[in-house]
């Protein structure tokens, strides 16, 4: 995406002057290998280091208009950094093999791999390439338009209605596997469309899906019923082909949360 880069902290002339693909380049390479870092100092870093190149961004979006959004959305994304919390729902997930799919279908999941961390070096090897803990949190989107508010006055003239994302979690999978089989990007898109196919076959069903045992590595009972009551907001700050730096909140009263993601196909 271009070899100049920015530094911090972003002074506002530079931003302004700068082409987009470095400011796109820029923020991937400020958030490079800082994933890992706990949750309230990656959240630190976009509100006090990161904000003002999200906002730049955000002025500069390609593509503001939501419906114009959705054959950009579909397709396989990799979060290279992110503070949504869901990312680390439970202890352990393989960074690299982290995926969020979208399809034109109206419907899109985030889908992770976690490993079983153990103390002991040897349980821990046999942790590492024996099993896996797979989890996909499967959603519908749709863009809907948000009813105007009444005019204060009768000549106050009509306002158009603001259109927002319609996000609702649908269902959750989760398998435990054996064997060190790689969850790559094409392993991924298989289970997502199962998942797809077999919700699109029984709706009422699906939506009935008990609530997973408690037991080594899983969401818990409280965590599903969390997930499963949301009503996420979404919003796409900058979009265009191969690049998406997305705002999102579990709920109104949440603190909103920031990913950068790039495409994979």
């Amino acid at each position: 995406m271009g070899s100049i880069l920015l530094a911090t902290p972003f002074d506002p002339a530079a931003l302004e002057e700068a082409e987009t693909t470095t400011l796109k380049s820029s923020l991937l390479k400020h958030v490079e290998g800082r994933d890992a870092d706990l949750m309230a100092k990656k959240v630190r870093f976009a509100n006090e280091t990161l904000m003002p190149l999200f906002n730049e961004l955000e002025k500069r979006n390609p593509t503001p208009d939501l419906k114009q959004q959705i054959p950009l959305l579909k397709g396989i994304w990799f979060p290279a950094w992110s503070t949504n919390p869901f990312q680390d729902i439970i202890p352990g997930r393989v960074r690299h093999e982290s995926y969020q799919i979208f399809d034109d279908n109206g419907y899109y999941a985030n889908l992770a791999r976690y490993k079983p961390g153990q103390k002991a070096p040897i349980l821990s090897w046999l942790s590492r390439w024996l099993l896996s803990y797979d989890l996909m949190i499967m959603q519908s989107y749709a863009v809907q338009v948000q009813a105007p508010a009444e005019p204060d006055h009768p000549s106050t003239p009509q306002q158009t209605g603001q259109a927002y994302w319609h996000i609702q979690n649908v269902c959750i999978q989760q398998v435990l596997r054996f064997g060190s089989r790689t969850f790559n990007s094409e392993a991924a898109q298989i289970w997502f469309n199962q998942a797809v196919s077999n919700y699109q076959k029984d709706i009422e069903a699906q939506q009935q899906v008990s609530i997973p045992a408690q037991g080594f590595n899983r969401v818990t009972a409280k965590q599903y019923q969390q997930i499963s009551k949301a009503s996420p907001r979404l919003d796409n700050l900058y979009i265009d082909q191969d690049f998406r730096l997305v705002k999102t909140q579990r709920e109104k009263s949440q603190r909103p949360s920031y990913t950068v993601a790039i495409r994979l196909t």
